[in-house]
């Protein structure tokens, strides 16, 4: 028997099924996104059985994308945790076949507390979707299991709409990658965003250098410096007038082997340097050293050296 044959048979059956569900879009996408938006509560998700494991996974990723969320349990919601749902949250209620029993029978309670309900079932006709205010079509033709019992293309679609909703609601509250990392400070992601450049810049004992050295005395204060560059500071007010960095010196070395130990500084160093701010965020130095190849900057305060900033910083 040929399992590799069978893994991609898998994979071309979801994808399928992922094109048919984003095919059956609804044309009020648009105003299910601005319901959940307007929303004074939360947006409430419930679903049971794999419908359910995939609808805890939904309500992480919103809540961790700036839509306030949580999953309920059905069956724990019929007991006594209906008490959770305030009148003006959302709910998105997951049942492949739109008949789940545990699903249905919290329709009532809803209805009379005011919630609005997205159904999101394979099933146009079921109970669901006749008592619901929107309804999120997830209808697939093929399970790729080969008995079509165990639910593997409908739980891949129904993950994939739960994502379709998450990124339109990030857009819809231009939540950014600062707003997330306020959700993640654990991770290194979230690190590096709540990082500035003020944290981890070096302040002592910088590589300066003035216009009047010579390679001598400039190999010397870059090598000191343990940064790969020197700085070249107007010692009168203290304005940055242009950097010298080991490839720079390396390049004079191939070019100009035989003058270079009678230059100065003025001789082959850089007029406009790349700089940051203490205040921008750690990220934003790292991408741009990463898109000029770079392993370090200068940082200038009101167009003052106040630090210089290496990529391995952090």
């Amino acid at each position: 028997m040929n399992y590799l044959e069978i893994a991609k048979s898998v994979f071309d059956i979801e994808v399928q099924g992922l094109n048919e569900v984003k095919a059956l879009l609804p044309a009020n996408f648009n105003e299910i996104i601005e319901t959940i938006v307007k929303a004074d509560g939360r947006c409430v998700i419930t679903g049971m059985g794999k419908s359910g494991l995939v609808g805890k996974k939904i309500s992480a990723t919103m809540a961790s994308t700036g839509t306030r969320s949580f999953f309920m349990h059905p069956g724990e919601a019929y007991h006594g945790d209906l008490g959770m749902i305030h009148s003006g949250d959302v709910i998105i209620a997951i049942s492949n076949s739109g008949e789940t029993e545990e699903v249905i029978k919290l329709i009532p309670f809803f209805k009379d507390n005011g919630n609005k309900i997205i159904a999101m079932t394979g099933n146009a006709n079921s109970t669901l979707v006749k008592h619901s205010d929107y309804f999120l079509n997830i209808a697939i033709s093929k399970e790729a299991c080969p008995l079509e019992l165990a639910p593997t293309t409908s739980t891949t679609v129904t993950m994939a709409m739960g994502d379709a909703l998450a990124v339109a609601l990030m857009k819809a509250r231009d939540f950014q990658s600062e707003n997330f990392a306020r959700f993640h400070p654990g991770g290194s992601l979230g690190r590096k965003l709540l990082t500035k450049v003020s944290d981890v810049m070096k302040k002592e004992n910088l590589p300066i250098l003035n216009e009047s050295m010579v390679f001598d005395e400039i190999l010397e204060v870059i090598s000191n410096g343990f940064m790969g560059i020197g700085v070249i500071v107007n010692s009168s007010d203290n304005t940055v007038v242009g950097v010298i960095t080991d490839g720079d010196i390396r390049r004079l070395l191939k070019t100009h082997k035989e003058k270079a130990l009678s230059m100065t500084v003025g001789d082959f160093s850089s007029k406009a340097p790349l700089c940051v701010s203490p205040n921008d965020n750690f990220v934003v130095a790292e991408t741009l050293m990463q898109e000029k190849k770079i392993t370090a900057l200068i940082v200038l305060d009101a167009g003052k050296l106040v630090g210089v900033i290496n990529r391995y910083d952090i």
